[in-house]
């Protein structure tokens, strides 16, 4: 009998359109947030930012410019061309739903965390669900209850 289960793996690997990997997406998402606030990004603030190496953010400003969704010159500012820009604000977005969401669920620890893992694998589909999801429980105040309602921690 052939189940159609399968990894997390052979789920990604089933996704032929995507083209930016999980690593790609957090560069991308973190150089459009440094975008909103300066234009423009410096390897070190990234590197700084997500607690790598300068030598892996400038491997990854090289894949991510030969993909057009950055330009950057040695020891210059790194840009976002418009699609870089249009592809980090949606990264951005499903970022800051997904946490809200859990803040909204009560859930207290971990938040970053748990967003960083969830965002990588729920389809924008999932995502938007969420975000109608995420109104309804503002409307509804329903914040307060769930937040009462005891739960059984297993991490």
């Amino acid at each position: 009998m052939k189940s159609k289960f399968r990894t997390v793996r052979g789920y990604e690997l089933q996704d032929k359109n995507k083209k930016l990997t999980h690593a790609m997406e957090d560069y991308l998402e973190m150089i459009y947030r440094l975008h909103l606030n300066d234009n423009y990004v410096k390897t070190s603030d990234l590197a700084k930012l997500l607690n790598v190496k300068e030598s892996s953010v400038s491997k990854m400003i090289q894949k991510l410019e030969k993909l057009n969704l950055l330009n950057h010159e040695k020891y210059k500012a790194i840009t976002l061309t418009n699609e870089g820009k249009k592809i980090g604000k949606i990264l951005l977005d499903r970022h800051n739903t997904i946490e809200k969401f859990l803040k909204l669920i009560g859930i207290e620890n971990n938040i970053l965390k748990e967003t960083e893992l969830m965002e990588h694998v729920l389809s924008s589909q999932t995502i938007e669900k969420i975000k109608i999801l995420t109104e309804i429980i503002e409307n509804e105040n329903i914040t307060e209850k769930l937040k009462n309602k005891k739960t059984n921690h297993h991490d």
